[in-house]
């Protein structure tokens, strides 16, 4: 397959790629925020607008997919804008693809993640140290004629009390839990490093070059 040239970038910059169609990824961290995905339930949002008021969170229903989330400091949100046409229309493969860029970035860290099945994101399988299964990335995107919008929250040094707020992602199951990388790793990660390293498994699994 020929490489696409895709521009890598955080979301303050304005480079522009000469290609006939343009490709981004956009990195970002977000102020505190719930987002609640066009097939999720209100009833997943545990707090009250006057206590999100308080503690300067906002709200927002969407429309990408999935249920409610969150978004927020030490959390790295990222905005594929591909043009499918030029890779694949295979919303499910998409997905798939993004899940294999999550997993691979988190092995070079050391960190085995994976597939739940019948639940979209990353998860950490349970081990000797901790007997829940954790989910590390949040997974939710919608198509405009094939351009890809929305994306993926993955969370590195990521406040998870602000998860104790809702149901994340709807998910109700006893044995499963929301962590982060550093939270896994006992130690705040490098913010920069970690978007390098989802920049080399970006280029790895779409086969891409950056511009």
């Amino acid at each position: 397959m020929k490489a696409n040239k895709v521009l890598w970038r955080d979301l303050d910059k304005t480079e522009k790629l000469s290609k006939k169609q343009e490709h981004s990824i956009l990195f970002c961290e977000h102020s505190h925020v719930y987002t609640l995905g066009k097939s999720g339930s209100e009833d997943h949002l545990l707090i009250s607008e006057k206590e999100r008021t308080t503690k300067a969170i906002e709200y927002f229903k969407i429309n990408r997919g999935g249920d409610i989330t969150y978004h927020g400091p030490g959390q790295l949100t990222i905005y594929p804008i591909f043009d499918l046409d030029e890779f694949y229309n295979d919303l499910h493969k998409y997905v798939r693809d993004l899940e294999e860029v999550v997993i691979r970035m988190l092995a070079t860290y050391g960190v085995v993640g994976y597939r739940e099945p019948g639940f979209t994101g990353v998860w950490i399988a349970p081990n000797e140290q901790h007997v829940l299964k954790r989910k590390i990335c949040a997974i939710g995107v919608h198509m405009s004629r094939w351009v890809s919008l929305h994306g993926l929250a993955l969370n590195i040094n990521t406040d998870l009390d602000m998860f104790n707020n809702i149901i994340p992602c709807g998910i109700k199951e006893a044995d499963m839990v929301v962590t982060s990388l550093a939270k896994e790793l006992g130690k705040n990660i490098d913010l920069q490093d970690a978007k390098f390293r989802l920049k080399t498994t970006f280029a790895e699994v779409y086969g891409f070059e950056y511009k």
